[in-house]
C-alpha cells in the first residue's frame, strides 16, 4: 500500500487509505494515549520511545512533539513500504504527506494521530525526510 503526497509527481496519491496492513484512522475516544518525541541527539535523530506496541485491534491517540531544530514527521506503515518511500522522497525531498498515518511537524510543534491498529506482525515508524532515517530516525512498530 503506498502513501500519499501532495506532489503532483505522486500521480494516484493523495488518499487516506481508510485500510492499510497497519490500520485505519480512528473516530472516537482512544484505548490509550501514547506521546512520541521527535528530535537530534549527539549521536544522530531519535525517536522516544525508540519502539512501540500496540493490541490487535487497538485505538491509540499517538501525541507526537517536535522538540528538535530541524523539521521532523513520523510515518508508519510496513517496512517494505517505509523503504518504498524512503526512496520517493530522497527523489522529491518536498513531497509533503496527505495520509492519515503520517504527520510532519516543524521545530516545536505538536501534533496528534489517532490510529486502530488490526493486523498482527512488525511494522516501522520513521521520518522520511532525506537523511533523517539513515541518522537512526525510525524504529519498530509492533502489533500483538
Amino acid at each position: 500500500m503506498m502513501m500519499g503526497h501532495d506532489d503532483a509527481k505522486a500521480e494516484g496519491h493523495g488518499d487516506d487509505h481508510a485500510m492499510m496492513a497497519i490500520g485505519h484512522p480512528a473516530t472516537g475516544a482512544a484505548a490509550r494515549t501514547v506521546t512520541v518525541t521527535m528530535k537530534e541527539t549527539d549521536d544522530g535523530m531519535a525517536f522516544a520511545p525508540a519502539s512501540l506496541d500496540f493490541a490487535t485491534g487497538e485505538t491509540v491517540m499517538i501525541h507526537l512533539t517536535n522538540a528538535g531544530a530541524l523539521e521532523h514527521e513520523f510515518v508508519m506503515d510496513t517496512p517494505e513500504d517505509i523503504l518504498v518511500h524512503k526512496t520517493m522522497m530522497e527523489d522529491s525531498p518536498e513531497m509533503a504527506h496527505s495520509d492519515a498515518n503520517a504527520l510532519r511537524l516543524e521545530p516545536g510543534a505538536k501534533g496528534q494521530i489517532l490510529w486502530t491498529f488490526a493486523n498482527a506482525g512488525r511494522f516501522e515508524f520513521a521520518c522520511l525526510i532525506p537523511g533523517h532515517y539513515d541518522a537512526g530516525m525510525h524504529g519498530a512498530l509492533n502489533i500483538h
